[in-house]
């Protein structure tokens, strides 16, 4: 399982005079990676490289450096780093001195690198939720079992046949909250999983 930022983070170095600035923050979509983008790009600089990656999707951007010298160092750096829904913009001021095409990699990767290294990291959980229906005699049980499992109640409801309960709670723990309430309510607990 992979991290995202639990905060916007930033690091900067120089190298050869040439200023960079590591900017990283969590995202949930492409849009939101471009809007931080916008943001950053309205700073006058040479040049505002960026790369994100949220699941299986990635983008990456040279803003005219050379070819593979800024964009996928960038990225490198957030899977090295074993992060998941970032983006992260590294922006350049020209300080006189060409870099060439090893030195650039090694200043993009790098101050990416460090940034996202000593950001506050955040887990990702896979969510999952359910519908719960249980008599009103489960009550208790099935409150108990949902605190044991860390479920968070979304919703709750009485009618004429008992309890009804909408509740989110990690992946990894669906399984042991069914098994729980198969037990403690004599398998009368109904489950639907809704994604």
């Amino acid at each position: 399982m992979s991290d995202t930022l639990a905060a916007p983070a930033s690091h900067a170095i120089e190298v050869k005079h040439s200023r960079f600035l590591a900017q990283a923050a969590p995202v949930e979509s492409p849009a939101d990676a471009l809007a931080f983008l916008g943001e950053i790009a309205r700073t006058p600089a040479t040049h505002h490289c960026w790369a994100w990656r949220i699941g299986g999707d990635y983008r990456s951007s040279d803003d005219g450096e050379p070819a593979g010298t800024a964009g996928r160092p960038i990225l490198a750096a957030i899977d090295g780093q074993g992060f998941d829904r970032v983006m992260v913009v590294v922006t350049r001021w020209y300080g006189g001195v060409n870099l060439g095409a090893g030195g650039l990699v090694r200043a993009y990767g790098g101050a990416a690198a460090e940034c996202l290294r000593t950001a506050s990291r955040l887990p990702l959980v896979d969510w999952r939720e359910l519908d719960i229906r249980a008599g009103f005699d489960d009550t208790g049980p099935v409150h108990a079992a949902l605190a044991a499992h860390g479920a968070q109640r979304l919703s709750e409801a009485f009618d004429a046949d008992g309890l009804h309960l909408r509740v989110r709670l990690p992946a990894d723990r669906v399984d042991a909250l069914a098994v729980q309430l198969r037990d403690a309510t004599r398998n009368r607990a109904r489950i639907g999983d809704n994604g």
